[in-house]
């Protein structure tokens, strides 16, 4: 049944109150860094770089998202004074919530904080209602994983906090940039927060940190990104509805994912139904339409009703999406990581690895750059991340309903989506593709002309 389904892969369930007394029991891999763990990072720091003297690297991240958990964590093992500024500790994001395979074990991640292994997709149930069944390359071990932002994010800050960093529960307000002078080159950034504690009640109280150097990771409405001037980005919005089905209806979506595409749910996005634990997540999203994104959502329940037909909605979301990379993402000592630099595939709206890749990165370049903390770092240090970035970053783009039924383009895709790499392909099979590809755009102009003519 899929509640036996939840117990053997659910570990951390506790609710936000319990996890505000309770720590989440950790990898041993945290308490006692290996080499597989903790990554030898080769100190490359200028030799102009100020040395710091009496203390180390003060780095604040704004934001506690994947992004943010994993740069604190990277900078706090690395010998950073680390404060996290997180408002929402038990924030549920409206996200799909679909982790790439490699993540897993790139991230140290344990198992029990994925929801469910999704090995079959309905992918994707066109307009005219063709259906196709997605996951048929996968191998016996290969999965695409689900899981709730609340549950990873929490994850993700208790073991930076694990590992040295502090956690300020605490609502960014602005930042005050370094007043420069001859005979203070370094000075520091002030950010300015209202702080919650058990002091402050919910009123919160108003304070300040000063740090050398800042790590934005608070999303695409960032206010790190507005303080650095770093330009706008077009975004899609995305809307889901967490719901609760009977228990012999989750069975269907035991390892199930679906994916609903046409006008009717998102003329430029997608719906989808993604399983969660006890529930099923069904959103959509849309950059050109916004104003009719209950519509859509109506729509992509619609398509979904026999299946989901009985729930309960437990929860009604909604969020930006970066559509692209801002115009500016370092300034200063100041960077921007995961969706406030605006890292999300543009069809997919996948952005939780991207995310996490960033600020890992991100850190180590600081890292790398401080000596481990005792020097100042710059803006040259900060540019190297985002020239590794760069380089390495190239998100796939999706293919068309059609094609999703070849076997090879299956293959492909999983391969590429599980551990993210470019992977190479089959010289005969890529020529086919192409021909089936100009066959399926035909046939798609052909049923367009069709559909036109019944309208």
């Amino acid at each position: 049944m899929a509640s036996s389904a939840c117990k053997t892969l659910v570990g951390l369930r506790q609710t936000s109150s319990e996890r505000q007394h309770r720590r989440i029991s950790l990898p041993k891999s945290i308490s006692t860094p290996t080499t597989t763990t903790l990554r030898r990072l080769r100190i490359m720091a200028a030799k102009s770089n100020t040395k710091i003297t009496g203390r180390n690297l003060r780095v604040a991240i704004v934001g506690g998202g994947p992004a943010g958990g994993s740069a604190a964590e990277t900078l706090a093992k690395g010998g950073i004074e680390t404060y996290l500024i997180e408002r929402k500790m038990d924030n549920c994001k409206p996200c799909g919530g679909a982790i790439p395979l490699c993540m897993v074990g790139e991230f140290d991640l344990p198992l029990d904080i994925i929801d469910r292994r999704v090995t079959r997709m309905k992918m994707m149930i066109s307009p005219s209602n063709v259906a196709v069944d997605i996951g048929r390359t996968l191998k016996p071990n290969e999965y695409v994983g689900m899981v709730r932002r609340e549950i990873l994010d929490a994850y993700l800050r208790d073991r930076a906090a694990a590992a040295g960093a502090t956690v300020i529960n605490g609502l960014f307000l602005k930042m005050d940039m370094p007043k420069r002078s001859d005979s203070d080159p370094d000075s520091p950034y002030v950010l300015h927060y209202t702080g919650y504690d058990a002091k402050t009640c919910a009123a919160g109280e108003r304070r300040t940190l000063e740090v050398d150097a800042v790590i934005g990771a608070d999303g695409a409405n960032s206010r790190v990104a507005k303080g650095i001037s770093a330009g706008d980005y077009e975004c899609a919005i995305a809307f889901q509805e967490r719901i609760k089905i009977p228990e012999r209806k989750m069975k269907y979506y035991e390892d199930l994912a679906e994916l609903y595409v046409g006008d009717d749910v998102s003329p430029d996005f997608y719906g989808w139904v993604f399983p969660k634990c006890d529930h099923v997540a069904v959103g959509t999203g849309t950059v050109t339409h916004k104003s009719d994104i209950k519509k859509f959502q109506i729509a992509t329940r619609n398509r979904a009703k026999e299946k989901i037909l009985g729930g309960k909605i437990l929860r009604v979301e909604a969020h930006p999406i970066p559509e692209h990379p801002r115009p500016r993402r370092v300034a200063g000592r100041v960077a921007l990581v995961g969706d406030a630099a605006g890292y999300v595939t543009k069809f997919s709206g996948e952005g939780i690895y991207f995310a996490a890749k960033s600020g890992r990165m991100c850190a180590e370049a600081i890292v790398e750059g401080s000596e481990n903390g005792r020097r100042m770092v710059t803006e040259n240090d900060l540019r190297k991340y985002l020239e590794l970035w760069d380089k390495t970053s190239n998100p796939a783009r999706e293919a068309f309903v059609e094609m999703c039924a070849d076997e090879y383009v299956q293959k492909m895709t999983f391969d590429s989506y599980l551990y993210k790499r470019v992977v190479p392909g089959n010289p005969l099979n890529d020529l086919k593709l192409a021909v089936n590809t100009i066959g399926s755009l035909v046939r798609a102009h052909a049923l367009k002309r069709e559909m036109e003519k019944i309208n």
